[in-house]
């Protein structure tokens, strides 16, 4: 069988939600390669009877997500079976992050790199470390993280931050999503990961973590998603979820979203301690009073 291969060269912050668009439309998922000065993400769609229906839905798609921000124009060739296959898994390479972080793609064998691995599947779910807002919080991890502290991951998605967590040396992680796809996901990391002890993964959000945790309070609080949830997660009351002196690591957040996110925190117990930017990206650390 032929396969049609769609490639986007793009700038590493639009390569989630291209990865994210091709993984619900082509068969085996999309790869994720990072290059000098971006990200190339690819998808191959067998050349069937439904291929111009799903090569239809991935052009409408990549328009919808162009009307939030520009994306180029994908490249389109047909390639044969063989290729495609080990192509993507040929042409993938770690990715560090941080000081200490190494993200690997699930079939690689770690290096003597001493670096910690987090093994992944490329393209699968949100949370393949490409993204800013993802970097931002696993560099935030790095500093945050302290043997044995109690984290939650809301919007955990492929579950990258809260087994990050886990193999820095946190303690209990409570990792929440409310695609079942991606709960899946983030258990199956978490085994590949050696750490399904430590990071218990449910489906829901903020009303399912005061549910599943009554009585408990963590010290630190991951929530890499939308400005818009994550207002609703400061009306929500998050701040009543944290231990005195815990923090909150909220990111996802465009400039022009920043200043009514930080007008809310200050009706809560919610302080800012830092404001980490790059480009069009913030990231806020907040602190409990």
């Amino acid at each position: 069988m032929n396969w049609l291969e769609i490639s986007l060269e793009l700038h590493a912050e639009l390569a989630e939600p291209a990865a994210e668009l091709f993984g619900r439309i082509a068969p085996n998922g999309a790869a994720v390669e990072m290059l000098e000065d971006g990200v190339r993400v690819r998808a191959w769609l067998p050349d069937d009877d439904a291929l111009p229906a799903r090569r239809r839905q991935l052009e409408e798609g990549l328009w919808h997500l162009g009307q939030i921000q520009p994306f180029p124009e994908p490249e389109f060739q047909f390639v044969e079976e063989e290729p495609w296959e080990i192509a993507w898994k040929d042409h993938y390479q770690p990715l560090e992050i941080g000081e200490r972080l190494q993200i690997l793609p699930s079939w690689m064998e770690s290096d003597d790199s001493p670096r910690i691995p987090i093994f992944l599947e490329p393209g699968m779910a949100f949370g393949t470390g490409a993204h800013t807002t993802t970097r931002h919080c696993l560099e935030a991890l790095e500093e945050l993280v302290t043997d044995g502290i109690s984290v939650a991951d809301l919007g955990c998605g492929s579950g990258i931050l809260g087994i990050s967590a886990a193999r820095l040396g946190a303690g209990e992680v409570i990792a929440l999503d409310i695609d079942g796809q991606a709960v899946k996901l983030a258990q199956d990391n978490a085994v590949r990961n050696g750490v399904a002890d430590k990071v218990r993964v449910f489906e829901g959000s903020i009303s399912a973590l005061e549910s599943t945790t009554v009585g408990q309070s963590f010290g630190l609080i991951l929530a890499n998603i939308r400005a818009s949830i994550l207002e609703d997660f400061i009306r929500a009351g998050i701040d009543q979820q944290l231990k005195a002196g815990g923090r909150i690591v909220m990111s996802g957040i465009l400039e022009d979203q920043l200043d009514p996110l930080l007008e809310l925190a200050k009706e809560t117990n919610l302080q800012t301690e830092r404001i980490v930017s790059t480009d069009d990206w913030r990231t806020v650390i907040f602190i409990a009073k």
